[in-house]
Formats: structure tokens, sequence, C-alpha cells
């Protein structure tokens, strides 16, 4: 159970990282490297901003996915009162299942009562 928390807590912190990056790039192609007004390939300038931040979005995208893998395969399963893991759905005897279920469209009808109708 622990371990899927830690696996949860992580995930969150990728995708808040995640979102933060791809809000600071720009979809023009623009994004922090225009706004310093480079153009062309720079040494350590910002076209490697812009570098950084599309290999920054790939790597973080695909670490959510292994994430979200590993927390499928690790997620808590619901257990009985004897501790053992639930494999099928059980159904409580004392559980009241309806015998008929309402037509649609069809008028409901009245709840019964227990007290007789007043004459007038």
């Amino acid at each position: 159970m622990g371990f899927y928390i830690f696996i949860s807590v992580l995930i969150l912190i990728v995708c808040v990282l995640l979102g933060l990056i791809v809000l600071i790039q720009n979809p023009k192609g623009g994004g922090l490297s225009s706004t310093f007004g480079g153009q062309g390939n720079q040494v350590m300038g910002v076209r490697k901003t812009a570098d950084f931040l599309e290999k920054g979005t790939w790597t973080l995208s695909i670490v959510l996915l292994v994430l979200s893998l590993v927390a499928a395969y690790v997620i808590p399963k619901p257990q009985d009162s004897t501790g053992a893991p639930q494999t099928e759905l059980s159904v409580d005897q004392n559980m009241v299942l309806p015998t008929q279920l309402p037509v649609a469209g069809a008028p409901a009808a009245a709840p019964a009562s227990d007290q007789e109708p007043i004459a007038e």
C-alpha cells in the first residue's frame, strides 16, 4: 500500500512538471527562444533552451507512462475479512435484490399503505 502511494505521488509531481514545461513552450516554435531575441543556432544560447524543453517534455512523458504502468501493476487488491484477496465479486446473503425492474415510460405504482382510505 505504501509503495502505491509513493508511485501516486511521483505521478502527481511528474504531471505538474510536465504541465509547466508544456506551458513554457510556444506552439509556434518561439517560446523562450523568441523571448530573448535569438535567431539561428547558438553555442550555449536560447536555441539550446528550446531543445532542452523538448527533450524534457519527451522524457517526462515517458516517465509518466512508465509510472502509470507500474501503478496499475501494484494497485492494492480488495481483500475479504480473512485477508485473502478477492478474485470475484460476492453477493451478500442479506442483500435485497429487486425481483422486477420498472419499465421505462411505465407509470410508477403507488406505494402500499397500511391505512384504510377515508370515506367522505
